[in-house]
């Protein structure tokens, strides 16, 4: 049986990867995955506590017991699964037969954006979390050893033309246009339940919703507010930034 394709979305949390992964999943072509390297980071590693969520007894934890997980699934039919850079890097690295197999591509969002939402969820989230950082090490990585860039896709974009994003970004990995998949099916995916604190609002979504300028207002006065409570989250938004823009500078 010949080995069907397997498409990563490598993102940096609150980037609003779990609604594309919910776009994805409408597809109704893929079999899709919800973060399976977090086992190895939070669980297998145990590199910190993930506060909001439940890991499944049953789940592999090891990359090397992920990594097989997705290779025998792509036997049946395609993957799909999306995940954070900061979980595999840089060991992913030394995988290079797995790197080849993989169609890799990224999703980032504006940090300050990102940092407000994940403060909310868990006030000690650390540097290394914000991933933004990771994904650019990845990405000039991923170009270095498989001589080929990977798809960027811009949250922003995405919320205000989000059929125009996802066409190019299908064409890109080599999927068929399924405009349909953008209005999500009303029952909520069973791997998200371990981690159902993070994904409240897309769970009970129905589309993606516009990014709008009062939404940049409203996050800019959250994130001035955050900072003056927690003073080193400037420090986290100003050593990210940087990498936000290398990314966003390649993107659709």
């Amino acid at each position: 049986m010949s080995a069907h394709p397997i498409i990563a979305l490598w993102s940096h949390p609150r980037s609003m990867s779990t609604a594309f992964e919910r776009i994805m999943r409408s597809r109704g072509d893929l079999d899709c995955l919800h973060e399976p390297f977090m086992y190895d980071y939070y669980v297998h590693r145990a590199r910190k506590v993930m506060p909001h969520f439940e890991a499944e007894a049953e789940h592999p934890v090891s990359y090397d017991e992920i990594r097989a997980t997705i290779l025998e699934k792509a036997q049946a039919r395609p993957v799909f699964f999306k995940d954070m850079s900061y979980y595999v890097m840089p060991h992913i690295l030394d995988d290079t037969e797995f790197l080849d197999r993989i169609t890799h591509s990224f999703l980032i969002r504006d940090p300050m954006a990102s940092i407000v939402s994940y403060a909310k969820l868990d006030p000690g989230v650390s540097l290394d979390e914000i991933g933004l950082e990771a994904q650019a090490k990845h990405v000039e990585a991923l170009k270095r050893l498989t001589d080929r860039a990977p798809v960027i896709v811009q949250s922003e974009k995405l919320q205000n033309d989000p059929e125009g994003q996802m066409k190019a970004y299908w064409a890109a990995v080599g999927l068929d246009h399924r405009p349909q998949a953008l209005t999500f099916a009303e029952d909520v995916p069973k791997d998200w339940q371990q981690v159902s604190g993070w994904h409240k609002d897309v769970m009970a979504s129905r589309s993606i919703l516009p990014w709008t300028d009062a939404d940049v207002a409203k996050t800019r006065r959250q994130f001035d507010e955050l900072v003056s409570r927690s003073p080193h989250f400037a420090m986290y938004y100003a050593h990210h930034l940087p990498f936000h823009a290398a990314l966003a500078s390649q993107s659709l």
